[in-house]
């Protein structure tokens, strides 16, 4: 089962450490900010489409963001 605290925790300190807002990372989505703050507070699930934009804005893989692994 996913952990959405990982998730959650991993989002917002890649974006914070590439020194994105969450406006940012709305507009790359093509979502709303709000709604890219349900994602980031794991409150919504996102589409595979929107992980891997965020997986390969961030550098990592999806597996890292959704904590099934510590790889990046």
């Amino acid at each position: 089962m996913l952990d959405f605290s990982v998730f959650s925790a991993r989002l917002r300190t890649l974006r914070k450490a590439k020194k994105a807002t969450q406006e940012d990372l709305a507009h790359l989505l093509g979502v709303t900010t709000n709604h890219y703050q349900k994602i980031e507070y794991g409150q919504i699930n996102l589409s595979v489409t929107a992980l891997d934009a965020l997986a390969d804005y961030f550098g990592v893989s999806a597996a890292y963001l959704l904590g099934r692994s510590e790889d990046q």
